[in-house]
């Protein structure tokens, strides 16, 4: 069976945090993604000048958001800044099977074996190791290919996985973010830079 076809339309608007606070709390509101874009797009919650560029970037963060559960959605804009950053990752990595697998094989591993950094080698040794299963990524130009690199590693930054210079910097997850998370089974906990012992901490 042929692998899933990798979507890779990742190439610019880093953790989108804001705009996704935003957009989830009117869902709340609404509870009706219909009527959410509306009203998005109607009062300017994306804070753009262009219509064009509103619509394109509510566009990514509703497909993001719409991978997450109303509990998650809840915990995105009631809880904390590090709440908020832990689920927005957790959204990218349902939206994007690329940076699931990405954060898996290469965030984590380096993590559990005390490889401390991860380079841009690192992004292009796996982009090239995928393409071999993959070939929706031998269309994708190496200006695009760029353009994800640095944007995922952007997101990365910005969700605090990795400083400034690229070190890795374990995630912390609070009680209520690892309860939603190992609602979805531990491997989705693999997306993290952490053990898989924290997952014994949802009890206490």
């Amino acid at each position: 069976m042929a692998p899933t076809k990798y979507s890779m339309s990742f190439t610019t608007g880093g953790l989108l945090s804001q705009e996704s606070e935003k957009v989830a709390s009117l869902y709340l509101g609404l509870g009706d993604w219909v009527l959410v874009r509306d009203r998005a797009l109607e009062i300017g919650l994306m804070q753009t000048r262009m219509l064009s560029s509103a619509k394109r970037i509510y566009r990514e963060v509703s497909a993001r958001l719409q991978t997450l559960t109303d509990d998650e959605i809840e915990l995105l804009v009631n809880g904390s800044d590090r709440q908020r950053m832990d689920i927005l990752w957790l959204a990218i990595c349902c939206r994007y099977t690329f940076i699931r697998d990405f954060s898996v094989d290469i965030l984590r591993e380096r993590f559990l074996t005390l490889r401390h950094e991860i380079a841009n080698e690192d992004f292009d040794a796996f982009f090239n190791a995928k393409a071999e299963w993959h070939h929706e990524l031998d269309t994708i130009t190496s200006g695009t290919r760029t353009k994800l690199r640095q944007n995922l590693f952007r997101m990365l930054r910005e969700a605090e996985f990795i400083s400034h210079a690229n070190r890795i910097q374990p995630a912390v997850l609070s009680p209520q973010t690892l309860d939603l998370i190992m609602r979805r089974g531990i491997d989705t906990l693999h997306i993290y830079p952490t053990l898989d012992s924290e997952a014994n901490r949802r009890s206490k």
